[in-house]
């Protein structure tokens, strides 16, 4: 059987979002070739610094999202505040204002849904640190589609609802620290 070739990322992350990500995005080298899409549960009434933060500290570009843009490999894709981020099977991004999933816009669920349909099994999905349930869903429909799943270790995150309800609902997840997944996704 050959291996499929993954073709993106997409993680989400809630509570303690910052310091997880910093944990993998800095991380990975300047030469990595795969987009990551990123949604973050951010208030809806501000600006994102995300973007900023992350430029500063990546040797990947660092982006929020605009409607309708293509996706480029080697750059690191932020939900911009008050939308839903989704994959087109054309593989551009589109923005969303429907209501909010699981009392989130951006919704984990809405992008990795989207994401599955489009990138099917060449996709890895990884849940990180968070509060609430967002993303198990999404994080089962990628299974579905055959891709990659990835829960952070619960005990682990900052606020552990979040993978564990990934985990629960998908028990086929792989179960990493942090450490293990920015080293897994520098392999691939």
């Amino acid at each position: 059987m050959i291996p499929i070739q993954i073709e993106a990322v997409v993680i989400g992350a809630s509570a303690g979002a910052l310091e997880a990500l910093s944990a993998i995005l800095p991380a990975l080298p300047a030469e990595f070739k795969l987009p990551l899409i990123v949604v973050v549960h951010v208030p809806p009434n501000k600006r994102s610094a995300l973007t900023d933060l992350f430029r500063a500290k990546c040797r990947l570009a660092v982006r929020e999202v605009e409607d309708k843009e293509p996706i480029s490999g080697g750059t690191v894709y932020f939900a911009p505040p008050d939308y839903h981020l989704l994959i087109e099977v054309d593989r551009t991004l589109s923005l969303s204002n429907d209501e909010p999933v699981l009392f989130s816009r951006p919704s984990i669920d809405v992008l990795f849904e989207s994401a599955a349909e489009a990138f099917g099994a060449a996709l890895v999905a990884i849940i990180l640190t968070g509060a609430n349930q967002d993303g198990a869903k999404g994080l089962s429909a990628v299974v579905q589609a055959g891709g990659i799943a990835i829960a952070q270790t619960p005990s682990e995150a900052f606020a552990s609802a979040m993978p564990q309800a990934a985990v629960d609902l998908c028990p086929s997840a792989r179960v990493m620290s942090l450490g293990a997944i920015a080293a897994y996704l520098q392999e691939i």
